[in-house]
């Protein structure tokens, strides 16, 4: 279930990377657990945004060993929280607004094109 929920983070935070680009307040909101933070890592690194995500998680202290989620070190009382799992395992669906693939697969149409009349 916590898979489910990482998924519609992962299509949600790549739409709005797309829509916006980079911005740390979006970023931001995927800094709290592992899971959230590659799941907005991959879409970013998708979108070619890698470099300045990861350079966003460093300046925020994020280390490559902070498995544990930050809001369990804060709040020990965290089962008990509505919001938790809402959150971590009844994420409503989210439909992604745009086709990656089409997408893709045009950019890559342009650019045999462009390769092949040169």
């Amino acid at each position: 279930m916590d898979g489910w929920s990482r998924y519609q983070n992962y299509k949600r935070i790549k739409d709005q990377f797309y829509i916006h680009g980079f911005d740390v307040r979006l970023a931001g909101n995927y800094k709290g657990s592992k899971c959230q933070r590659m799941a907005a890592i991959v879409a970013a690194s998708e979108l070619g945004m890698e470099k300045e995500i990861r350079n966003f998680f460093r300046k925020c202290g994020v280390k490559h060993y902070h498995f544990i989620p930050y809001f369990m070190i804060q709040d020990p009382f965290f089962l008990f929280s509505k919001s938790f799992w809402s959150r971590t395992f009844l994420e409503k669906p989210y439909h992604s607004k745009f086709d990656y693939r089409k997408i893709f697969n045009s950019q890559i149409t342009v650019n045999t094109d462009l390769t092949t009349s040169v």
